[in-house]
């Protein structure tokens, strides 16, 4: 079981590593036209593109794009959804209501098409492809966050302890951290593989980063045109690429929901 729960992490590691490795070891990169579309084999290991580009490296090169991109995303998105919950779980009441009437209006929104509107109206720039995945991804969390704080405080432990005389920072320590900690971090896990096959989609569509700064998606819309003349190597690298890196990163999150899971409460101490 051990072995099971730690492959996803050594997998997702070894990506990460060949991500950031690969393009320091093969240093700059120039286009070469005489090259172009290369077939896998000697010289370049999984073929060349329509450019010349060593399709490894530049597979490599996208796949840290794409990586540090959902990474940022992914972090954005638990902490506003983080702090939305818990003020939701906190004040309660009236305001409780409000949150999460806003959570559903924003869940309800069809997020890729506010994805491309948001993306396209600055076009290339990193910021609005966060923006656009972040600020649309939100409430799942804050949904997560907000029932595990009420599920603490209705437990019957908060009150216990209260009544034992403990402080509020030792409940806030010892019960409400703890429920929401281990979730908010599997949620960052979880919010990876997602916000990589949406931005690698907003890439594909033409709305993502430049092609000189190309991501998962950009190359895979690059492809299209190149497997017609069967240079099938350009589609299936990075795409290969894209699914093995969402495949590591939901099975760790999976993962850390087991290794999260909040310890036995105790009254006070």
């Amino acid at each position: 079981m051990r072995a099971r729960t730690a492959t996803p992490w050594v997998v997702l590691g070894a990506t990460v590593a060949v991500a950031v490795l690969l393009p320091l070891a093969a240093g700059p990169q120039t286009a070469d036209f005489g090259a172009a579309l290369r077939p896998p084999g000697p010289g370049a290991v999984l073929g060349t593109d329509h450019a010349g580009y060593d399709l490894a490296v530049r597979t490599a090169q996208a796949l840290r794009i794409s990586l540090l991109l959902a990474a940022v995303c992914a972090v954005v998105s638990t902490v506003i959804g983080a702090a939305v919950g818990a003020a939701a779980a906190g004040f309660g009441g009236r305001l409780d209501a409000i949150v999460m009437r806003l959570v559903d209006a924003v869940n309800a929104l069809p997020h890729l098409v506010v994805g491309v509107v948001i993306a396209a109206l600055w076009r290339g720039d990193p910021v609005a492809i966060v923006a656009s995945i972040a600020l649309t991804h939100w409430p799942a969390v804050a949904r997560v966050v907000r029932a595990e704080l009420l599920a603490a405080t209705s437990s019957g432990w908060v009150e216990s302890s209260r009544l034992a005389g403990a402080s509020t920072v030792f409940v806030t320590r010892r019960h409400l951290l703890p429920a929401v900690t281990g979730q908010a971090l599997v949620a960052a896990v979880v919010l990876l593989p997602h916000a990589v096959w949406h931005e690698s989609t907003l890439s594909f569509l033409g709305v993502g980063l430049s092609p000189d700064r190309a991501s998962l998606g950009a190359l895979l819309g690059q492809a299209r045109g190149d497997v017609l003349v069967g240079a099938w190597w350009t589609l299936a690298v990075p795409g290969a690429a894209l699914v093995i890196t969402a495949l590591a990163c939901a099975a760790c999150g999976s993962g850390l929901r087991r290794l999260t899971a909040a310890p036995t409460p105790q009254v006070w101490r």
